[in-house]
């Protein structure tokens, strides 16, 4: 249940469009719907400004199906990340609508047009290619939530020079999703170049002693330039949510000051 779907309900019920019966019967399954194995949080849309999201990792194609299915009572976009081939494959025999996302391993199911959000573009930056998949769940969380979305990808310190051909993007951006493996020096640079909000991301990526991302972590959570925002590791997820709440917390500022 969204926010402009309870206004419409609400307005209706107003204007008599909807009987106290009707209003009843959409408002039902709120709060929460019990699945027996989950708990379905229906409010959380008008709380938060975005529907729960499912964390597909753990879960069987069965538990999503019912899931996403459930959800769908609602008509809000469905987002579930953690989802390998195989698992994605078996759930879009269950819900034939879905689709899955081979790039960054996400499902989503739309209903009806994504509404745009956001005082302008969030960019998504790469150290390297091996850093996409994390990247692209940070992109798809920004774009199903509503907002343009800038991919900026290969573009790592030890080819500095190839950041330097996009400042222009990376200055328009309003939030920026900084994603690096190896020593994690990738957001560092940017902070340094841009006066939007930096989200980093640190990644698995790497030999060795970057113990599975946790270099990257900690070069990030050092970092000598001010103001980044660090995420855990391999949270595109949790990066692209930050990043829509800034946009959208700056939508409301730019609004007043109108």
């Amino acid at each position: 249940m969204s926010p402009e779907k309870l206004k419409s309900l609400l307005f209706k019920f107003k204007n008599n469009e909807l009987s106290e019966d009707e209003i009843i019967e959409h408002l039902a399954k709120l709060p929460f719907a019990d699945l027996g194995h989950s708990t379905i949080d229906h409010h959380r849309n008008i709380r938060t400004g975005f529907p729960e999201v499912v964390y597909g990792e753990g879960k069987s194609a069965k538990q999503i199906s019912q899931i996403v299915k459930e959800l769908s009572t609602q008509n809000e976009h469905i987002l579930v990340t953690r989802v390998d081939f195989e698992k994605a494959a078996e759930v879009v025999k269950l819900v034939p609508s879905i689709e899955f996302h081979i790039d960054s391993g996400c499902l989503t199911l739309s209903h009806g047009e994504i509404i745009k959000r956001g005082v302008g573009p969030i960019a998504v930056v790469t150290a390297g290619t091996s850093d996409l998949k994390v990247a692209r769940e940070a992109a798809l969380t920004a774009r199903i939530s509503g907002n343009e979305v800038i991919e900026i990808n290969d573009v790592g310190v030890a080819g500095v020079h190839r950041l330097f051909h996009r400042l222009d993007d990376l200055r328009r951006a309003t939030v920026l999703i900084v994603v690096a493996g190896m020593e994690g020096a990738l957001p560092s640079v940017i902070g340094g170049l841009v006066s939007a909000p930096v989200i980093a991301v640190p990644t698995s990526v790497g030999y060795g002693v970057n113990f599975g991302g946790v270099a990257a972590l900690l070069g990030m959570l050092t970092s000598c330039s001010s103001g980044i925002t660090v995420v855990n590791i391999d949270n595109g997820f949790g990066a692209g949510y930050a990043a829509a709440q800034m946009n959208r917390i700056g939508e409301t500022a730019h609004a007043v000051k109108r």
